[in-house]
């Protein structure tokens, strides 16, 4: 693709889209063509705000864009994400990639087939201190992730592992890149008729575990992720930037206590959902593979629906 600028849209303008809207404006090499939803009165207040134009229908949209963030309900993505792709767009689709393993094959090969860029938002990707503790994994034997977040009403059309999980299964994969073999799994409905609060052991073929909670009834937020691999553990905080790493060093001769190099690291609050962004149209540019492709995206949501069909089973016993 040329040097132009990349011509973009947004379909749903509703909590988060309205954000890809904001960074979309204001960022350099990029035209922000328009936006679209199905509230037309939130739609007219986000576009005139930002300076862009409102569209009634997707489909008019894509014929004046190169690229589409889609930002509409996991129920909605494979029916928006297809028509874009099938116009000829490169996709920024936001997480979970679908709500179903099928859809998200289809809208894989679509992408495929057309030479599309086809990502998915797991923004946690772009976290400044996951990026950073990349270099330290080696070999990771055992994880123990928690995510948890109070209630705010929104994404109640999917449960807790489809609305926070999901990204923690996605980094999971990325570090520890082996099959997952077992899985064990408990969740419970709160203050939703969906499983608001989970607890997962997942085992991999190299022999690591890792044990995830994820809770949108939570009092206080928490992302944290712990890391145990030989003669190093690191701690990452990913919602306060800061990265501890517990590294074991040679041995004093005459002491019999290992000498352990502990390091923290302080990073500055960082705007992950630019950094994604950002990293999006630089792969529509320069037609790249996306940091978070479709094959990543399907391969989380495989590992969610297998932790919602054990869910399941446990309920029809119950």
């Amino acid at each position: 693709m040329s040097e132009h600028n990349i011509r973009v849209g947004v379909v749903g303008v509703g909590h988060l889209g309205r954000y890809h809207v904001q960074k979309y404006a204001d960022m350099p090499g990029v035209d922000l063509v328009g936006v679209v939803d199905l509230n037309r009165e939130q739609a007219r207040k986000v576009a005139e705000q930002h300076g862009t134009r409102v569209f009634e229908e997707p489909a008019a949209l894509y014929d004046q864009v190169d690229a589409v963030s889609v930002v509409v309900p996991t129920v909605d993505h494979y029916a928006v994400a297809s028509q874009a792709l099938e116009a000829g767009r490169d996709v920024l689709l936001e997480k979970p990639i679908t709500a179903v393993i099928e859809e998200a094959e289809k809208l894989v090969a679509l992408a495929s087939a057309g030479n599309r860029i086809l990502q998915v938002g797991h923004l946690e990707r772009f976290n400044p201190v996951f990026t950073a503790a990349l270099k330290f994994i080696n070999q990771p034997r055992f994880l123990e992730v928690h995510r948890l977040s109070s209630f705010t009403f929104r994404s109640v059309d999917v449960d807790v592992i489809l609305d926070l999980m999901i990204h923690d299964l996605d980094l999971i994969l990325c570090l520890v890149n082996s099959p997952v073999t077992e899985i064990f799994a408990v969740g419970v409905p709160v203050l939703s008729d969906q499983v608001d609060i989970a607890n997962v052991r997942v085992h991999f073929a190299n022999g690591a575990v890792c044990n995830l909670t994820a809770s949108r009834v939570s009092a206080q937020r928490e992302r944290k992720i712990r890391i145990f691999q030989p003669n190093i553990y690191l701690s990452m905080d990913l919602g306060n930037f800061s990265l501890v790493q517990c590294e074991k060093k040679e041995m004093d001769y005459y002491s019999p206590i290992p000498n352990i190099k502990v390091q923290k690291h302080e990073f500055p609050e960082a705007d992950s959902l630019n950094l994604e962004l950002t990293s999006f149209i630089r792969c529509v540019r320069e037609r790249t593979r996306p940091e978070v492709s479709g094959e990543d995206g399907l391969a989380a949501l495989k590992v969610a629906t297998r932790i919602k069909e054990i869910m399941e089973k446990q309920q029809l016993l119950s």
